[in-house]
């Protein structure tokens, strides 16, 4: 099934609420991860930081982005957050591309990259359908709410990979 069309743009303060019921979603509860309002509000206002929408032909918020490193010096862009309202449907990866065009466009990054739950197959599939490597594990590097200590995926993609694909 073809995903919905997306356009993409800016987050504002009033759409942090659409965000928070995203990463809130009960699917989301182990592998999304959750910031309180005003931390939403304190990375919105930083300017090393980047929320991005995924807005769909209703106008409904369908997908968010969070985006640290704007700014940084070896042009490097991490992808702190991103997740869908409707999973499964192909969304994801639809507005991951439009967020990645940015990134190596007006955003200026060389790098994109990311980490993830190592049980998270879904998230692993969709980064490697945009052409996203493994970089490594960092092990035992989050710790959950009950304490337990699991391992992150590190993925990355360079300008360079984008545009080979882009234009192939």
């Amino acid at each position: 099934m073809d995903a919905p069309a997306l356009t993409l743009r800016p987050a504002a303060p009033a759409d942090i609420g659409a965000v928070m019921a995203i990463e809130r979603s009960p699917e989301y509860e182990l592998c999304v991860g959750r910031s309180e309002e005003a931390e939403h509000r304190a990375m919105l206002d930083s300017p090393s930081h980047a929320y991005r929408l995924g807005i769909g032909a209703g106008g409904a918020i369908e997908a968010f982005a969070i985006l640290r490193g704007l700014g940084d010096v070896h042009a490097n862009l991490y992808l702190k957050r991103v997740a869908v309202a409707r999973p499964g449907q192909g969304l994801g990866t639809a507005f991951l591309g439009l967020v990645l065009d940015e990134a190596f466009g007006r955003m200026g990054a060389e790098r994109f990259y990311l980490d993830c739950f190592a049980d998270n197959a879904r998230a692993q599939a969709a980064y490697r359908k945009l052409g996203m490597s493994r970089d490594g594990v960092l092990r035992q590097a989050y710790r959950l709410g009950d304490g337990t200590r699991v391992d992150l995926v590190m993925m990355a993609i360079l300008k360079s990979e984008w545009e080979g694909r882009r234009e192939s």
